[in-house]
C-alpha cells in the first residue's frame, strides 16, 4: 500500500494547478503514454458527461422517473471523469496512491464492461475499447521501469 496518501484536500490538487498538464520531463516513456491515456480519457469523459447531461435534461422534461436516475448516472460520470484527470496528474508528480486510485478506476471500468455487455443480452453494449485503453494504461504504470521511476521520485522528496 502506498505510504504517500494524501492527507488534506490541497494535497490531492495537482501542484501548480493545471497549467503544468503539458510538462511531462523526467517521466519514462511508459508513464507518458499511460498519462496521456488517462488525461485524454478523462476529458473526453468529462466531454461525453456534458453532452449526456443536456440529454437527461430533455429525458427528465419527458419521463422524470427515469431521467432523473439517467441524470444521476451522467453526474458520477462526470466525477469521476474529473477525478480520473486529477489523478493522473498526481500519478505525473509521483504519487504513488494516484497510481493505485487509477488502477481501481481500471477495475471499475471492467465492472462496467461487464454490466453494460450483460444489460445487452451480450449483443455489444460494453465498452470494451474504453476498458482495453484503462488495461493498456495501468499495465504501462506498474512495468519495471515505470516502478523504478515511482521509487526515484520518492526518493528524492
Amino acid at each position: 500500500m502506498p505510504t504517500d496518501r494524501p492527507k488534506s484536500f490541497s494535497d490531492v490538487m495537482p501542484k501548480g494547478g493545471f497549467s503544468g498538464m503539458f510538462n511531462v520531463t523526467g517521466m519514462p516513456t511508459e508513464l507518458k503514454v499511460s498519462y496521456w491515456i488517462w488525461l485524454i480519457g478523462g476529458f473526453l469523459g468529462i466531454l461525453f458527461g456534458i453532452i449526456g447531461f443536456f440529454g437527461s435534461m430533455v429525458l427528465l422534461s419527458m419521463a422524470p422517473g427515469f431521467g432523473a436516475i439517467v441524470l444521476l448516472f451522467v453526474l458520477i460520470a462526470i466525477v469521476l471523469a474529473a477525478a480520473q484527470v486529477v489523478l493522473a496528474m498526481k500519478m505525473k508528480e509521483g504519487q504513488e496512491w494516484a497510481r493505485l486510485a487509477l488502477t481501481i478506476l481500471a477495475a471499475v471500468s471492467l465492472l462496467l464492461t461487464i454490466i453494460g455487455a450483460a444489460s445487452m443480452g451480450g449483443q455489444g453494449g460494453g465498452n470494451y475499447f474504453g476498458f482495453i485503453l484503462s488495461v493498456a494504461a495501468t499495465v504501462l504504470m506498474w512495468l519495471p521501469n515505470s516502478q523504478s521511476w515511482f521509487k526515484s521520485v520518492k526518493g528524492a522528496v
